[in-house]
């Protein structure tokens, strides 16, 4: 969410959870619509967000607040960021936004942090390892072998497509920060969500 506030510069909670729901956060996270909103009014209380309350519209209605990311806010994005990166145990929607806003650091940090990533995998890998061997099978230690062949697939396949990840971002894929123009993928005002899972009910801005 943070780095949705941060991709418009300034967003109400109805365009966050529209992108939510664009990137289909609402499939492989717990972000779901009661929850963003209620998230992002935790976050101003802790100095992540500012709110700006701006009037009404010709309408009527209340209020509509617009929220902004503080400094405090943008260093805890990156950190997140950084973080969920190189954390070989993070979950899928974790690593699914980190993978969604990599493209905010440099090419070469998130290269390295890749790289950290693959070293953490190898040594859990190893520790994983130390009382199973691949090549026996799991039937060698019984079926609970199947946790440690499960486990060790796991890691061998997160580990394949890392490197994967690696080689294209150093062939030059993708506009990182400081390249050009980045690619934001964030929905304008207005723009109808083709992927939207429910209707707008009163409130929603707030």
């Amino acid at each position: 969410m943070l780095g949705a506030v941060r991709r418009h510069g300034r967003a109400h909670g109805y365009q966050v959870r529209n992108d939510l729901e664009y990137w289909g956060a609402h499939e492989w996270s717990n972000a779901k619509p009661g929850s963003i909103y209620h998230a992002l009014k935790q976050m101003a209380k802790q100095g992540l967000l500012h709110a700006h309350e701006i009037a009404p519209s010709t309408a009527g209605g209340p209020p509509r607040t617009e929220y902004e990311i503080t400094e405090t806010g943008d260093q805890e994005y990156f950190s997140l960021l950084r973080e969920a990166l190189v954390e070989r145990d993070r979950h899928i929607d974790t690593l699914s936004a980190a993978i969604g806003f990599m493209v905010d650091l440099e090419r070469a940090e998130a290269v390295r942090l890749l790289r950290e990533r693959l070293r953490r995998l190898a040594e859990w890998r190893t520790s994983a390892t130390e009382y199973y061997t691949p090549e026996a099978g799991p039937e060698s230690i019984g079926h609970i072998g199947e946790i440690m062949n499960m486990w060790v697939h796991a890691s061998d396949g997160e580990a394949e497509w890392t490197r994967g990840l690696i080689e294209r971002i150093e062939s030059g894929a993708y506009t990182f920060a400081g390249e050009g123009e980045p690619f934001v993928g964030v929905l304008s005002e207005g723009e109808a969500n083709p992927y939207a899972t429910g209707e707008r009910h009163p409130g929603d801005d707030r």
